[in-house]
């Protein structure tokens, strides 16, 4: 090798070996892009982290975003329908649904029976909406419920469901999360008055009939009138049911009506109404609720969905 050559060799040994130990020194990047054993630079965020963060303030402000869109057509919606207050927006359903209990004074002496109550226990400014039997089968209704966003129950009665079983399909399926369709007997009997053997064909046999129309065994059960008896509980309990619902106040288009002395809503109090048309009260369903939300709004409640907590 010449001595010119000898020198451009030496010379490229010293740079490579220098750019070496600058990479070194100064923690280069290794395969996890966060510099010598995969720590993070002084002063800079580990990228999961710091991914991580900016994840949840994306998902927070969708969440919120989500939630003004459904505010604002909810007020769209309470314009459309006539109402003098936009419904609120019930919170979130808790992770655990409560313990449910029989109210004092509900009781009989049988064990290990649905519980018969009122009010779902909790602290939330919310109440249920239940509506009973399906005699009047209002589009209007369907719409409006479905326009305002706001949950609701049906306890159905076959005596006066099954000329139009389609109806109660469409309303099953008029809301993201469903109208849950449950158990008001077959025929509507007084229960206490019928054998244990009568009173379980009732309560069974509209089990039998929402399973096989709609899809889905029901786990709420409501007496007819409200009246039970041990048979009742038993019975009802043999063929699935979980638990039994009443109710605390009662809502008509013209008026409300409440079972507490002080004549008021609670948390988690359950509110009753039918489905009942001109024929029968002063007034439609839409007329029914726009009575019924107007009193819940003014009163800072909202309306929550009843299956998310029982």
């Amino acid at each position: 090798m010449t001595k010119g050559g000898s020198r451009r060799a030496l010379g490229a040994a010293l740079l490579v070996a220098a750019l070496t130990s600058t990479a070194a020194c100064s923690g280069g990047p290794d395969d996890s892009g966060t510099g010598t054993g995969g720590a993070p630079a002084a002063g800079q965020q580990a990228p999961d982290k710091a991914a991580a963060r900016q994840t949840a303030a994306e998902l927070a402000a969708a969440k919120k975003a989500a939630s003004a869109k459904r505010r604002a057509a909810r007020a769209v919606a309470a314009r459309k329908w006539g109402l003098k207050l936009t419904p609120l927006e019930a919170p979130a359903p808790p992770g655990t649904k409560p313990r449910i209990t029989t109210r004092k004074g509900f009781e009989t002496d049988g064990e290990g029976l649905p519980p018969v109550f009122t009010t779902v226990p909790t602290k939330e400014k919310i109440v249920f909406l239940t509506i009973d039997d399906g005699a009047e089968k209002d589009p209007a209704l369907i719409r409006m419920m479905a326009d305002l966003d706001i949950p609701y129950s049906a306890f159905l009665s076959d005596y006066v469901v099954s000329d139009d079983y389609g109806y109660f399909a469409r309303m099953q399926k008029s809301q993201p999360r469903g109208v849950g369709l449950h158990n008001h007997t077959l025929h509507h009997k007084y229960l206490p008055g019928l054998s244990y053997a009568r009173q379980k064909r009732e309560i069974c046999g509209m089990q039998d009939v929402i399973e096989k129309k709609y899809g889905k065994r029901p786990a709420l059960f409501r007496p007819p009138y409200g009246n039970y008896n041990e048979d009742t509980l038993r019975a009802a309990g043999s063929c699935g049911v979980k638990a039994v619902p009443l109710w605390a106040s009662e809502a008509f288009p013209d008026h409300m009506e409440w079972r507490e002395w002080d004549r008021d809503l609670h948390p988690g109090d359950i509110v009753l109404t039918h489905f009942r048309g001109k024929e029968d009260w002063k007034g439609s369903m839409p007329d029914m609720i726009r009575r019924v939300m107007n009193v819940i709004t003014s009163k800072g409640y909202a309306v929550a969905r009843l299956e998310d907590y029982v």
